[in-house]
């Protein structure tokens, strides 16, 4: 499950076992990348509330499908089994559109953003994610204004750049404590995007 010790759901107690009330899905299961916070219950509160307000809050106007996909694209860049097994099935979900899934899935594997059935801002979002991910000094405004130019407002420009970044603290936190999915429910997220404490996974 991880590399550090956690506290399982029926052992815990305070303010934990309130956290993971909030937190679980089909017969309280609770997700291992939240399980391994079990010891400081207060970041768990914290990646929580990242993850809610950056993906999954109806203050974003850019489709929550797109912005798994970037979620799966900044996770095959960091090679990160775990998100990419999880987001990939919420993206399938999201998508209601299996074949759809496996095609941009497969392109984003070979990392072949050319052959990505998307319009030109969702595609130059895709780049500008990956220079995030892999060159962040080397993002410069001009970075910026080519989104722009391809249609994304300004806000759409912060919601890729804050799906990146989430992504970047998630992937680094799975890898660095050897989170894996067994016992996992994949592709359930907090889908509530009109109430931002509701955290469940459904």
């Amino acid at each position: 499950m991880t590399w550090i010790f956690t506290i399982p759901f029926g052992e815990a107690t305070g303010r934990l076992k309130t956290l993971y009330r909030r937190v679980t899905g089909p017969d309280e299961n609770v997700d291992n990348i939240m399980l391994a916070h079990s010891l400081r219950p207060h970041s768990m509160e914290g990646h929580m509330a990242l993850y809610k307000y950056v993906l999954h809050h109806s203050g974003n106007t850019l489709p929550k499908w797109f912005l798994e996909t970037i979620g799966v694209w900044v996770s095959l860049l960091n090679e990160c089994d775990y998100c990419i097994e999880h987001h990939y099935a919420g993206l399938r979900r999201l998508l209601g559109d299996d074949l759809a899934a496996e095609r941009l899935f497969s392109s984003l594997r070979r990392q072949d953003i050319d052959a990505i059935d998307l319009n030109a801002s969702y595609k130059q979002a895709l780049i500008y994610a990956q220079q995030l991910t892999r060159d962040p000094s080397g993002v410069t405004e001009e970075s910026v204004v080519k989104l722009r130019a391809q249609g994304l407002s300004d806000g759409e420009i912060l919601e890729v750049n804050q799906v990146t970044a989430y992504f970047a603290y998630a992937n680094r936190t799975v890898l660095g404590l050897g989170i894996n999915t067994e016992g996992d429910v994949l592709g359930l997220s907090p889908g509530n995007s009109e109430d931002a404490e509701d955290w469940s996974h459904r």
